[in-house]
């Protein structure tokens, strides 16, 4: 059996022989060969080059041809920034300064749809019969996010009805992307909408549910199987995510997997995730990684699994862990080894990482804990919220941003007792965490924390 159709047995939740494997190589497959991830996100000869190479080395059973949630935003005339190391960010939201109707058609030819459908080609031919290839598509609320900034947080409450109408436009620009990954040879679509976790039950059946059915609905008519892909802690909205359309949900470090598999099961649903991203595949060894995958595995079972890390692998993933994880879910032998091989190395205790004494400071500190603003959405979308409402407080604030995938930023989300992301902190406490507040919601809770510095 191939790995393509074990991937695909575990997708309709059926039992496999061994634990499916998925390694979400992003931009990670330009440092494979060298190159920038603005190269290698512009190329589909270097696209080719650094998942052929990925396929090599970490015998996955599954790859997605681009992990770019940028790639619709701006075909739709989203503005990007990019840089070395990390996917582009949207920096302008059309929907700023035009209306929904002023929007341009989506149109497959314009952006880097031609190229990234030339390497889906080309990858079908290579590997396409014995690795299943995944067509990643920016979700539909991360989209309308895209389009029309934070702003979409207090339209929910003001204006309901445009938020709807603007979800249903994203859900149809979605269908679009899904349809051309399909006619081009993709079995399986993934739905990656990570803003959605930081909105309330009640909104997420509102604005999320009736679009990503359409979107669902219509991957099942063209004939391919669908997962709804949520990085970030989306515990509050688990349930309603396991009740749409979607074959299969995947989630990060943030959910537990026995949690997910449960929920999944009842509603006759395919399940994966959720290995450590930077404190385990990028900062820990081929120990760390090796035990890591096994604790996933035997938590979650051979019954409708995937493992998978929780979002796409940073740039600098050191090949040697992945590598590691491919050799444990092939090999039964390495397996029971690793089981029974105990780390040397003491647990981190970050006694060198020091918060600033708050109580010194006459300004406001926010400290805002993120996987990295340049490269995870809600990240980037909290991180521009605090930016906003520091200019609009009327005391003087100083935003400091911890990203994890670096040791620093670990210690910090330690020390000051950060349990998700992304979180913010004020003066010292977590204030907000894993959602975005609304600006005035925001701004009071800074000014009152300024008030309560003069006594």
């Amino acid at each position: 059996m191939t790995g393509k159709e074990i991937l695909l047995k575990a997708m309709r939740g059926e039992e496999t022989e061994r634990p499916a494997w998925l390694p979400f190589v992003g931009c990670h497959g330009g440092k494979l060969i060298d190159k920038t991830a603005t190269e290698y996100l512009q190329s589909a000869d270097l696209l080719v080059e650094g998942l052929l190479r990925a396929n090599e080395l970490y015998q996955p059973d599954g790859l997605p041809v681009v992990f770019d949630l940028q790639v619709e935003a701006e075909i739709l005339g989203c503005e990007l920034q990019w840089a070395d190391e990390v996917p582009p960010s949207v920096i302008t939201h059309p929907l700023n300064s035009c209306s929904l109707s002023d929007l341009p058609q989506f149109d497959p030819t314009k952006g880097r749809f031609p190229l990234i459908l030339d390497a889906t080609d080309r990858l079908m031919k290579e590997i396409g019969d014995d690795v299943a290839l995944y067509g990643l598509i920016c979700g539909p609320f991360t989209l309308a996010l895209h389009l029309m900034g934070n702003n979409i947080f207090l339209e929910m409450y003001d204006e309901p009805e445009k938020i709807i109408a603007l979800m249903d436009y994203a859900a149809d620009v979605c269908i679009a992307s899904a349809s051309l990954y399909i006619e081009h040879g993709t079995s399986i679509i993934g739905v990656v909408d990570p803003m959605t976790s930081q909105i309330s039950p009640d909104h997420f059946h509102e604005f999320v549910t009736p679009a990503v059915n359409k979107v669902f609905d219509a991957i099942r008519e063209k004939g391919a199987m669908s997962s709804l892909f949520v990085c970030g802690d989306a515990t509050r909205n688990l349930e309603a995510m396991c009740e749409t359309h979607t074959d299969n949900v995947s989630v990060d470090e943030q959910i537990p997997m026995d949690l997910l598999g449960e929920l999944c099961r009842k509603n006759n649903k395919s399940f994966g995730g959720n290995m450590r991203l930077t404190s385990v595949l990028l900062l820990g060894d081929e120990l760390d990684s090796k035990h890591e995958a096994i604790d996933i595995m035997e938590k979650s079972g051979t019954k409708g699994f995937i493992l998978a890390p929780g979002c796409d692998l940073p740039y600098n993933t050191p090949e040697e862990n992945l590598k590691a994880v491919g050799d444990i879910v092939h090999d039964d032998y390495q397996r029971e080894i690793a089981k029974n091989t105990t780390s040397t190395k003491e647990a981190d205790t970050f006694d060198d990482v020091e918060p600033p004494n708050y109580r010194n400071y006459k300004e406001v500190i926010v400290d805002v804990i993120t996987l990295d603003s340049t490269s995870c959405a809600p990240c980037q979308y909290m991180m521009d919220a605090v930016k906003v409402a520091a200019k609009s407080a009327f005391v003087k604030v100083f935003i400091n941003e911890h990203k994890i995938k670096a040791r620093h930023g670990l210690g910090m989300m330690s020390k000051l007792g950060v349990k998700n992301l992304p979180t913010i902190c004020i003066d010292g406490e977590v204030a907000f965490s894993s959602i975005i507040p609304d600006q005035k919601t925001l701004v009071k809770a800074i000014e009152k924390r300024a008030i309560l510095q003069q006594f």
